[in-house]
């Protein structure tokens, strides 16, 4: 018997791939769930585009997905779709970076907007809108510096010859404490009008979100998707414990760093499209995980579930109270802050392991 021909044993709940001379293994349960958030997220994508002010008949939306005449295109096509991306991309960010960093710190509890990257993120951003030092295409990238320097710190104070999940979760909160002091103390010293503006950004909303906001951050993460499918790979040792993964030749400090340094671009990324919409990045990942039953967080599915929570609560905080338009980051707070407090309750039951 060839060696291409023996058996192969399998982990248990995987199946073996193979394309042409590569091969890879794929959890049936995590296909089944990512397949499943697909089509979920379909259909609240398209019941996105038909509801609002007025409706849009299905066929209608179809016809303007399809580029064809519509008399409702400029609903659909130019007020509701880049909206509808937007929140999508930003969704998707979100997951994936609460997967990364919680993988990282071994700790459900470190997502981006709990441990200060988002409020870094948002104090230079607000710090840039209130006092005019930029313009608004600019506050993408001045929000990513901000994410990577809060990122940094939390960093650099966590680490005692290593990197210590409950440390980490605490330092990070002291430092999100402190940034959003200073966010505040931003919109206090600023324009009343540019503040109140800063203030509905600091929510997280995707009010009045065109292509300008949804075309930088579709190209952003089309560039990252090589050091996404990496990181996918990456998890695998980082799950492990520190001597299996060194024993193995893994260079475990520099893995956890790239893979924190992804997280943090992507979260930042998304803040700077729509704000800091809080509790996606810690809804998502633990959702799909707890879903698929993997040892890993799923990333595919994190980013399936961070953007079906972010449209359908769009969807939600135009519906139910309109004509008034809430802020989606009031729908994934309203959900979030519940699910974190069972959160820590959970983990100080289970001897601080969440």
């Amino acid at each position: 018997m060839s060696a291409d021909t023996m058996p192969v044993r399998l982990p248990a709940g995987y199946s073996l791939l193979r394309a042409g001379r590569g091969s890879f293994l794929v959890h049936r349960r995590a296909a089944v769930v990512a397949a499943v958030l697909g089509v979920v997220l379909a259909a609240v994508c398209v019941a996105y585009l038909c509801v609002g002010e007025s409706f849009v008949a299905p066929a209608e939306v179809l016809k303007v997905l399809a580029g064809q005449d519509s008399p409702d295109e400029l609903v659909v096509g130019t007020l509701r779709l880049p909206r509808m991306v937007t929140g999508l991309l930003v969704g998707a960010a979100f997951g994936v970076a609460g997967a990364l960093i919680q993988t990282v710190a071994r700790n459900a509890l470190a997502s981006p907007d709990i441990i200060g990257i988002s409020q870094g993120a948002s104090a230079v951003t607000v710090g840039a809108m209130t006092f005019g030092v930029a313009s608004y295409t600019v506050l993408p990238y001045l929000s990513v510096a901000g994410g990577i320097v809060a990122a940094a710190l939390v960093y650099v104070f966590a680490w005692r010859g290593g990197l210590h999940a409950t440390r980490f979760v605490l330092i990070g909160i002291g430092f999100a404490i402190a940034l959003r002091s200073v966010t505040t103390l931003f919109m206090t010293k600023g324009d009343y009008l540019v503040a109140q503006q800063a203030q509905i950004w600091m929510t997280g909303s995707l009010n009045g979100r065109s292509w300008e906001e949804a075309t930088p951050l579709g190209w952003t993460l089309l560039v990252l998707v090589p050091a996404i499918l990496w990181a996918a790979r990456a998890q695998r040792t980082v799950s492990m414990d520190d001597d299996t993964a060194t024993a193995l030749g893994v260079r475990l400090g520099r893995v956890r760093l790239g893979l924190v340094l992804l997280g943090v671009v992507l979260a930042s990324v998304a803040t700077g499209a729509a704000g800091p919409v809080d509790f996606v990045a810690l809804l998502a990942p633990q959702i799909t995980r707890r879903t698929t039953r993997t040892a890993q967080i799923p990333l595919l599915g994190s980013a399936l579930m961070g953007a079906v929570v972010v449209v359908l609560a769009d969807l939600l905080a135009r519906k139910l109270l309109a004509p008034t338009e809430l802020p989606v980051g009031v729908l994934t707070a309203a959900v979030g802050a519940p699910y974190l407090i069972w959160l820590i309750v959970r983990s100080r039951t289970a001897g601080g392991k969440a």
